[in-house]
Formats: C-alpha cells, sequence, structure tokens
C-alpha cells in the first residue's frame, strides 16, 4: 500500500491529495502543515472581505476529510527545530512538496528598510490572523499610504485600506486588525505601477470593486493614461486588459467629488527612493518611465515624490530554499521534470513538487489542479519501485518518536470552534485567533 506525504495543505496540497486518492484506489495520503490550522493561502492570503473566494475552503475540507487522506498539523519540515527531509523521506514511500513562494520580491532600492516600508504581505498576513504575523502598527500615525504594484493583491491591501469598520466587521479579520483599520487616518492610497494601465496585472473583477467603495472615489491622471497608446483605442487588446481598461476609462473623466477617502491609480512611475522624515518613512521618490520599442520600461529623467507615512510593496513573491533539497535561486522554484525532482541531471524517485514552488508564482487558484496532475502522474508511475522500500506502517508514530505532536484533524475542528465561540462573544460572525498559543491551546481541547 503506497503512502505519500504532502507538505502543505492550500489549494495545490490538497488538489494534489485529491489527485492521489482519485487515480489510486489504494494509497494512503498524508497531508502535512506547519500550522495548525489549513488551507494555505485560502485561509491566509485571500482577503478577508471575498467570501466567494474563501468558501473554496468547503472544496479543500471535502479532500481532508476523505476516508484516505489525513490532516497533521503543525508539523515543520526542514530548518531549525524542524524535522528534516531526509528524516521524513524514510517515513514515507513518497513525498510532495507544495511549499509555495513563503517570501517576497524587494524593490531593491534605498530607503526599502525604513520603519513603515513593508512588503504587502506581511501587511496581509497582519490582517489575515497569520500567528507569525507581527502587529507592526502598520497604519498608526499615517495619513497617506503608496502601494507598488499593479496586480491583485495590491489592490487588496488598497481596499483594506479604504474600507470602514462597518464594512469589515462581518468577514473573519481578527479583532485588533479590525480595531486598527477602524480607527486609520489614512485618506489617500496610491496604488504605482511602472508600466501603463493596458498592460497591469489585476483582474477587472477586483478593479471594478474599488468603485463601489463606501466613501472613497478612484482618481486616475489623465496625462498618464494618455501615455499608454492602447489606453486610447483598446480594442488590439487580450481581453483581459481590454476589459482593465474600458473600467479605467469609464473613471477617467470623473474628477475629485471630495469623498471621504480617495484611491489614485498611479501609471508610468517607478520608485527610486523611499524618502525618510523624523527616522521613519515620509515620501517615495519616483521616476517617470516609458516603454521601447521593445515593451522594456526605461526612466525619462523626470522625478515626482509622493508624500506616505506608509509603503506597502507588491511586486511578487518568492519561494525559499528547504534544507535537504536542490533550489534555482534564479526562479526562486525547486528544479524538476514533470513534478520529479531533479538532483543535478538526476530524479530521485520519492521527491517530487507541485504548485509555486514547482512553476513559481504564477496562475490562479484553479491553476493548481493540472499542475498537481502532472506531478501526482509522474508519481503514480513511479509507484511499482516505490513500493519495494520499507516504510513505517504508522507516520504518526515515527513523528512523535522525533518529537513531533501533530495537531489532528479534531484539533483544527477544535480550533474552527474557538473561533465562531469568540466571534459570538464578540457580536461578530467568526473571528480568528491570531497567536500560536490561541491557536494551539484550542487545537489542544479537541485532541
Amino acid at each position: 500500500m503506497l503512502r505519500v506525504a504532502v507538505v502543505g495543505s492550500g489549494p495545490s496540497g490538497c488538489y494534489t491529495a485529491q489527485n492521489l486518492v482519485q487515480l489510486d484506489p489504494t494509497v494512503l495520503v498524508d497531508v502535512l502543515d506547519r500550522l495548525p490550522c489549513p488551507y494555505g493561502l485560502v485561509r491566509y492570503g485571500v482577503a478577508p472581505d471575498h467570501e466567494k473566494i474563501k468558501s473554496l475552503q468547503g472544496n479543500l475540507r471535502t479532500v481532508l476529510e476523505h476516508e484516505r487522506v489525513r490532516f497533521l498539523g503543525g508539523v515543520r519540515i526542514g530548518g531549525r527545530g524542524g524535522l528534516p527531509v531526509e528524516r521524513l523521506r524514510e517515513m514515507y514511500h513518497a513525498v510532495v512538496y507544495c511549499v509555495g513562494a513563503a517570501t517576497d520580491r524587494r524593490l531593491g532600492i534605498p530607503g526599502e528598510e525604513l520603519p513603515g516600508s513593508w512588503s504587502a504581505t506581511e501587511f496581509v498576513s497582519w490582517y489575515s490572523a497569520h500567528p507569525d504575523a507581527i502587529d507592526a502598527g502598520f497604519v498608526r500615525d499615517a495619513r497617506s499610504a503608496v502601494v507598488i504594484g499593479v496586480g491583485n493583491v495590491a489592490v487588496d491591501v488598497a481596499r483594506m485600506l479604504a474600507r470602514g469598520v462597518a464594512e469589515l466587521s462581518p468577514t473573519d479579520m481578527p479583532q485588533e486588525a479590525l480595531a486598527a483599520l477602524g480607527a486609520s487616518r489614512i485618506r489617500d492610497v496610491h496604488v504605482v505601477g511602472r508600466r501603463g494601465p493596458s498592460q497591469a496585472r489585476f483582474t477587472t473583477k477586483e478593479l471594478r470593486e474599488l468603485g463601489g467603495l463606501p466613501g472613497t472615489e478612484v482618481l486616475l491622471d489623465p496625462d498618464e493614461l494618455a501615455l499608454d497608446p492602447a489606453f486610447a483605442d483598446p480594442s488590439a487588446l487580450p481581453a483581459a486588459q481590454r476589459r482593465n481598461v474600458e473600467v479605467l476609462r469609464g473613471w477617467g473623466g470623473a474628477g475629485a467629488r471630495g469623498a471621504e477617502r480617495s484611491i489614485w491609480l498611479r501609471f508610468f512611475l517607478r520608485p527610486v527612493e523611499v524618502l525618510a522624515d523624523g527616522g521613519r518613512v515620509g515620501a517615495v521618490l519616483f521616476e517617470r518611465t516609458e516603454l521601447d520599442a521593445r515593451g522594456r520600461v526605461r526612466g525619462t529623467g523626470q522625478y515626482e515624490t509622493v508624500e506616505a507615512q506608509l509603503v506597502l510593496r507588491s511586486v511578487g513573491y518568492r519561494g525559499v530554499p528547504l534544507d535537504g533539497l536542490p533550489f534555482d535561486e534564479e526562479t526562486g522554484t525547486v528544479p524538476h521534470e514533470a513534478g520529479r525532482v531533479l538532483h543535478g541531471c538526476f530524479s530521485t524517485p520519492g521527491e517530487y513538487v507541485a504548485g509555486w514552488i514547482k512553476r513559481g508564482p504564477t496562475g490562479v487558484i484553479g491553476t493548481n489542479r493540472p499542475d498537481a496532475k502532472e506531478t501526482v502522474t509522474s508519481l503514480l508511475a513511479d509507484a511499482p519501485a516505490l513500493l519495494r522500500r520499507e516504510v513505517p506502517e504508522d507516520p504518526v508514530a515515527a513523528l512523535r518518536s522525533a518529537g513531533i505532536e501533530p495537531v489532528p484533524w479534531t484539533g483544527w475542528q477544535a480550533i474552527e470552534r474557538a473561533e465562531a465561540a469568540l466571534g459570538a462573544r464578540l457580536g461578530r460572525s467568526v473571528v480568528k485567533l491570531a497567536d500560536w498559543n490561541s491557536l494551539l491551546t484550542a487545537a489542544r481541547s479537541g485532541s
């Protein structure tokens, strides 16, 4: 009987487990996660006001409740205090790493490390109650914010900065984050991209949401829009970009109405330096850009300063090395062939990857389905050779002998009950537990 460990319980991990049990009627799958909670970025990356996307948790739950799938939370693989990859490999016939892209890309400009300058990932983790997040006083004393990047994450954080307590209270946002955002004095949010509106990476649905925020107006600079030829005539653009431009064109002629908050969508500007004021962020210096004949960004030598006490960079995710596995520093991925991990030019039967650590941080949640199927197809093709190796009959006992007490599915269900009870006490719906101690205490109550 084939025993497989899937490391990571986000969409790629769950789709990998789903494919395994669908394609092999006898395989047993343990889905391991270093957190006591499943679902990965669906729980800790999707904006709290996006209930439709968060409802995907129901589909992932069905996978993790399958009779041949077992969730084991609180299991750290690699790194200090974690179970070595080599030891994990001894416990299972095969291991599939679905560990995502755990860090963010940097801007590489002076002042990026100033207090008040953060990655959007850190901000999202805070308002999503990730237990590793810190309460850095993101919005405290800030009047203006700059979000660098024009993808969906940038739009998400801009929306969170502009929403009020009444709109955020029905979500599962932790109480501390709700209170901080409710007390925020930020009135201007600048979302800035180095290319033009027709090259922006947000989806049209996310973009339209900005125009429906109560008490908030979306503002654009007509001179910047005019720098993009495709803005005047979007007919030749692919459908997704054309829809974006049509939404922006509908807003482009509207002047300021004096709303309580403003979201500025800025284009053809690249950050040059984060400027200090009293030892922390005070503004961002941008250079005006243009596209050359090959569509590459180049500077024009014209500069503009935008006041900001909060800077959030949203320029992409990046995978991190896992001790014991090869890693391509340039792509931020584990080298592979059809999901089989490559050590040099050779694959090692029994080690596989899926999701962002396999292909890089691209695509949407659904992209993980065919990606996972490719990896599982490779794994099952290797199964006859993998089954020749002896593995422990009960990997949980082996984990315990290594000093690890996994959080079972009943522990996660206890966390869910504790979050529902917290929400009821606060007069809200479900409210997430935001720290390790609260999560583990709740988990133990269900063991």
